[in-house]
């Protein structure tokens, strides 16, 4: 299945730092002799003669037509239960990167295709009436009846039997005959399914229905076109795949499915309604079905790739979003690798294992990137209500495979305007633009996040944070924070963490604001303020993370008696109300003591599986009395702690509240959970809302991948229209952009970039071209503004050539 196409998918080489590869082709001259080769072709012979392939797709055929192609001597089947003419969906996108493969490894199929293409450079998006394009994509499409004829015709002149009208029979069957049996059965696959123990899929079902038909004209662009109707949005995704035709998708929420009553119409009614929904996107004219019905997207990831003498392509392997344009990109690849692995690998085990290793990556990559354009969809309703120029850009880098950088260099123009309207100066990336949170003026977007060092004493802090936070200070970012300061002794980590539960402490933290101020002057440092809960008493990071004290342990207290990891670490003491009061009074002080230490900007730190986070998971909490069960009940506590600091806070000084927008595991804190919190903490007066997620509970699964959070950070900006701080795997200067000018984030927090390299937002304003009051340098570094030149590269060019 392939549908509209993510633009990164559709020109260029693929970005190995991106998961992607060159296409593969086998190096192994077609006919060579292999050691060890089994003459009958049966057993675990490393050249398998005899292939069963299940499915007539244009997976199974290629791998099919490759296979053959390598080696002529093999006898390969591929069993098809449709007719040849039979086929779902309309039209195919494949990326030039794919067909760089195809023309490498079998040029005829390629030759073939190359005559059949339509191409085309725009995107157009229409929102709410106004059309706004953007250039410089590259596409490539043509239809799916045409693509498997040409697959058809090259099967059958090599000499691959193809079965249609012909169900396969099953691959247990198969392989006691075949050497090798390959199951590119597709999404609903059978052969999946009997042998589930050993592949061990995992198969999701998400939130929106679609339906994919068919309009007999051509789009002159790739369209995007969103209808808000009476019963909620509805998108067109449209593209043309031959001179005469286009393909249409239509999706909607499925409870705007069923509002709008499609789940009662047949498929005629069904092809008609959108018709008339879309008229101004078909000028009017009619769309038909084929064989069309309303489905819902289903994510497949296998554990495992193969099975003895069966493996799986394709969608039956894997799935990924057809907002991207990925199946049958995915499905050819994956025949192209497999094909090349069994060619160069002495035995069938050995090419299975270097086939899935090879694919799994990108495939991984290729998930990740679709699985963010699907939830973009999902989320679609979030935001209608952005500036028009704002809504395409963030349309066009939902899936964080096109980025900011890439769209300009693609269409200049579109993303000046879409620049200029974010309000960005002449001449000033995004992330170099101001923000205010009440009296304080944040000279660009970029946070130092908060960071544990574990190098404190007794809770002090000394030389090592003054020149940790001093050089990252120096180095640019508009807003430095400091990492948990705890409100107690008893409230820390580990014996390494920071406080601010004596005036010494306050001293210390004075010292280190103060050179802030004095050497770094417009740069802003902030406070966290938290309390461990059940997590403290533990070792320093780096001596075994989680793990409790040898001795020296001190009493954890926490929302309720629940270890973090039974039989590992302490079972806190549940807090009664003087232990609430306490701990009230605890945030207090340390609250006043920041206030005299001349911190610019107090967070709250409600996230991590600490205290006050213990409180607000219902994983962690399992109280009976105010402070626990109902949502509202568990926001009780962290709340009264955050009036209790704001009441203290200096009023022109922002406060910010971090939180575990999902805790990774079941039964816990979801991402609409998350936006209620968001909204409690801003009617409370919060200026900001830091959007991290996990770490709550030991038995978390994060899907981690780059910027994994942002996310959740975008959904409780763009439905609650409050400033939100992204954190989470955002690693360059880019990414910060793309998010910013998406409306996805109004601060980017950054760590591991900057313990990297302190001057990270310094060296990202030199690598832009920019020189403004977002980044200004030390005057005593003013000499480094620039790169220290490299070897010599402008060698004098040939002249004369002499006979």
């Amino acid at each position: 299945m392939a549908g509209p196409v993510n633009p990164a998918d559709a020109v260029g080489p693929a970005n190995p730092a991106a998961g992607g590869q060159e296409p593969r082709t086998s190096g192994r001259p077609a006919g060579t002799p292999l050691p060890g080769t089994d003459s009958t072709g049966t057993g675990t012979g490393p050249r398998p003669l005899r292939v069963a392939v299940i499915g007539g797709g244009p997976g199974g055929l290629y791998a099919a037509a490759l296979l053959k192609r390598l080696d002529p001597a093999r006898d390969i089947t591929v069993w098809e239960r449709n007719a040849p003419d039979d086929t779902f969906g309309f039209g195919v996108v494949l990326s030039d990167e794919t067909l760089g493969g195809i023309e490498h490894a079998d040029p005829v199929i390629y030759r073939a295709l190359q005559d059949e293409f339509v191409r085309w450079d725009d995107i157009d998006i229409v929102h709410r009436g106004r059309t706004l394009t953007s250039g410089g994509h590259g596409f490539a499409a043509l239809g799916r009846r045409r693509l498997l004829g040409i697959l058809h015709e090259r099967c059958e002149s090599l000499g691959v039997r193809i079965r249609f009208r012909t169900p396969a029979p099953p691959a247990a069957e198969l392989a006691a005959t075949h050497d090798l049996v390959i199951a590119a059965d597709g999404v609903n696959s059978l052969t999946r399914e009997a042998h589930a123990d050993a592949f061990a899929p995992r198969i999701t079902t998400h939130r929106c229905r679609y339906i994919w038909l068919a309009a007999d004209f051509a789009l002159d662009a790739f369209r995007f076109e969103i209808a808000e109707t009476e019963h909620g949005a509805m998108q067109l995704h449209g593209y043309p795949f031959s001179p005469d035709a286009s393909t249409v998708i239509v999706e909607m929420r499925e409870e705007v499915w069923r509002a709008a009553g499609f789940d009662a119409c047949d498929e005629q009614e069904s092809t008609e309604r959108c018709a008339k929904i879309f008229a101004d996107a078909l000028d009017g004219r009619p769309l038909r079905s084929n064989n069309s019905a309303w489905i819902a997207f289903r994510t497949v990831v296998n554990d495992r790739w193969s099975h003895g003498r069966t493996v799986l392509l394709g969608d039956a392997a894997h799935t990924a979003h057809f907002s991207i344009g990925s199946g049958t990109k995915l499905a050819v690849e994956d025949a192209l690798a497999l094909a090349a692995c069994i060619d160069e690998q002495p035995t069938l085990d050995e090419a299975l294992a270097a086939y899935e290793s090879e694919r799994r990556p990108v495939v991984e990559s290729t998930q990740r990137a679709a699985a963010a354009s699907l939830r973009w969809f999902e989320e679609l309703g979030t935001y209608l209500g952005q500036p028009p120029r704002q809504f395409a850009f963030n349309l066009l880098t939902r899936s964080r495979r096109v980025t900011h950088d890439n769209l300009r260099l693609r269409d200049p123009a579109f993303t000046d305007d879409v620049q200029k309207d974010f309000g960005c100066p002449p001449a000033t990336p995004p992330m170099f633009t101001p923000l205010r949170l009440r009296g304080l003026e944040l000279r660009n977007r970029v946070v130092v996040s908060p960071m544990d060092m574990y190098s404190a004493t007794d809770g002090l802090p000394a030389d090592f944070h003054l020149v940790h936070l001093g050089a990252r200070a120096l180095g640019g970012a508009a807003l430095v924070m400091t990492e948990m300061v705890c409100v107690s002794a008893e409230g820390r980590i580990t014996p390494g963490c920071t406080g601010l539960y004596t005036e010494e402490h306050a001293t210390a933290w004075r010292r280190i604001t103060d050179f802030v101020h004095q050497q770094a002057p417009g740069t802003a440092i902030g406070v966290q303020l938290g309390h461990s809960g059940r997590k403290g008493s533990t070792k320093l990071m780096w001596e075994g993370i989680d793990e409790p004290l040898p001795t020296g342990n001190w009493p954890l207290v926490a929302a309720s008696p629940l270890s973090y990891r039974p039989g590992v670490n302490q079972i806190p003491r549940e807090l009664d109300s003087a232990g609430l009061a306490d701990i009230r009074e605890q945030f207090a002080d340390a609250a006043r003591r920041a206030v005299r230490s001349g911190f610019d900007l107090l967070e709250l730190h409600c996230a991590h599986g600490y205290l006050l986070s213990g409180f607000l998971s219902p994983l962690t909490n399992h109280r009976t009395d105010a402070y626990g069960g109902s949502p509202e009940n568990r926001l009780r506590f962290p709340l009264e702690v955050f009036d209790t600091v704001r009441d203290i806070w200096p009023d022109d000084r922002p406060m910010t509240v971090r939180i575990s927008a999902t805790d990774w595991a079941e039964g816990g804190t979801t991402a609409e959970d998350a936006v209620e919190m968001a909204r409690a903490f801003v009617a409370h007066g919060a200026d900001a809302i830091d959007v991290s997620t996990g770490q709550v509970v030991a038995e978390e699964r994060p899907e981690y991948g780059r910027s994994y959070q942002t996310p959740y950070a975008d959904r409780i900006r763009n439905t609650l229209g409050v400033p939100v701080i992204s954190v989470g795997a955002i690693s360059s200067w880019d990414d910060v952009n793309s998010l910013l000018l998406a409306g996805r984030a109004d601060l980017c927090a950054l760590a591991r970039p900057h313990l990297y390299d302190p001057h990270w937002t310094l060296h990202a304003a030199a690598e832009q071209d920019y020189s403004g009051p977002g980044a200004p340098w030390p005057l005593p570094y003013g000499a480094g503004s620039r790169k220290p030149p490299t070897g010599r590269t402008d060698a004098p060019k040939p002249r004369l050539t002499l006979r």
